[in-house]
């Protein structure tokens, strides 16, 4: 079988979520599958050799003047044919109208297609221009999927009950987390990383960004109150975040005063962040909205006590009683969290232990052996049809 990865994304330098997973996708199937031969396309730019080789696997790069839609509904389907594709998982939420490869589909949520109108209100132009394109393409472009994946059972649902399949062609398969997640405990590692991102003595860690599903605005309310407890004791740290947009939302909050407990690192590669989230007092993961949340797991895996969000899929991935749980729609409970974090010693431990625990029940190799029987299925399916 022929398999082809749709990986447009993978070779730019600031890699996110979806991406992360498309590359541990593939890093992963390198590993369990030597029997089928696989495609990668990818659009040309930096960071081009993220990708290790591995003898059945090709790496296509592909240009389009027109942008993310002329590559994605002109130059992929076309090179996909070309390249005698058996399938195209196309890994996004997005995927060619027009293919005449048989589509693999991994949608990884649906909240541009919910009419939820903090998510309408809020935002960058390009994530709502981001979201207009996908409201358009995905409908048709799910309803062509020889097999939709999805990443929860609560995103599951959420699609089932949006789109109305009668059929068993959605399945949910977890992310997982990277090995290099763990505790660092070295000392020289540990200064390095401190020196390199002037990271202060006590901080909490925010994984946030201007998405407003993150609740960069709510977590920078809950900091300031907590401060008037704790004053100046302890920073928050952010990673990528716009200096403008940041000053913006503390002058929202009617908290500019808060700047200089705010540090902001810039871009950090995904490498160096277990040595950044292992400094932290408490990993912050209060989001709106996840499909899944592999943050979550990543401060899990670092021994730090994660606070997260009581909703959606985020206590599905948690567990139980692995991190402590708020309504990120109420401030007052994720600075009351990070209160009980800060004075509980105790509870703080028996936290980071059961995260470490959870974390380990997720791995990207199961991830991608569950996603190769599903290429195998449709591949068996596409057989049958035929004969």
């Amino acid at each position: 079988m022929k398999i082809g990865i749709e990986g447009q994304r993978l070779y730019r330098k600031k890699k996110h979520g979806m991406d992360m997973v498309a590359l541990e996708l593939i890093k992963s199937l390198q590993k369990i599958d030597h029997n089928n031969e696989y495609v990668i396309f990818v659009k040309p730019d930096f960071d081009n050799t993220c990708i290790p080789e591995a003898p059945n696997f090709k790496i296509v790069e592909l240009e389009s003047k027109w942008g993310y839609p002329g590559w994605e509904q002109l130059a992929l389907p076309r090179a996909a044919y070309e390249e005698g594709c058996d399938v195209l998982h196309c890994t996004s939420n997005t995927g060619p109208l027009f293919s005449k490869v048989p589509l693999i589909t991994t949608l990884h949520d649906i909240i541009y297609l919910e009419s939820i109108s903090l998510f309408k209100k809020e935002g960058t132009w390009y994530q709502k221009l981001g979201n207009m394109y996908r409201r358009y393409f995905v409908p048709p472009v799910i309803k062509k999927s020889k097999k939709v994946i999805t990443v929860s059972n609560y995103e599951r649902k959420r699609i089932n009950d949006h789109f109305g399949f009668t059929d068993d062609r959605l399945t949910a398969i977890y992310n997982g987390v990277s090995n290099h997640f763990k505790p660092v405990t070295d000392s020289t590692k540990l200064a390095e990383i401190k020196k390199q991102y002037q990271l202060p003595d006590n901080f909490f860690f925010f994984l946030g960004n201007t998405d407003p599903k993150k609740n960069t605005k709510g977590v920078l309310k809950a900091f300031a109150d907590f401060d008037k407890t704790y004053p100046n004791q302890f920073k928050l740290v952010m990673l990528d975040y716009d200096e403008v947009e940041l000053l913006k939302l503390l002058n929202t909050n009617g908290t500019p005063e808060i700047r200089s407990l705010i540090h902001l690192t810039g871009y950090v590669p995904n490498t160096d962040l277990p040595a950044i989230i292992s400094q932290s007092t408490v990993f912050l993961y209060p989001s709106l909205r996840e499909s899944f949340g592999i943050p979550i797991l990543e401060g899990m895996a670092c021994g730090v006590p994660v606070i997260t969000s009581n909703t959606s899929s985020m206590p599905e991935v948690a567990g139980e009683d692995s991190a402590l749980m708020v309504d990120p729609f109420n401030p007052d409970e994720i600075t009351n969290a990070l209160k009980t974090l800060v004075e509980d010693k105790i509870l703080a431990q028996v936290l980071a232990e059961k995260g470490i625990k959870r974390a380990k029940e997720f791995s990207w190799e199961n991830m991608a052996q569950n996603v190769l029987e599903l290429y195998e299925d449709v591949h068996n399916e596409l057989k049958t049809e035929k004969a």
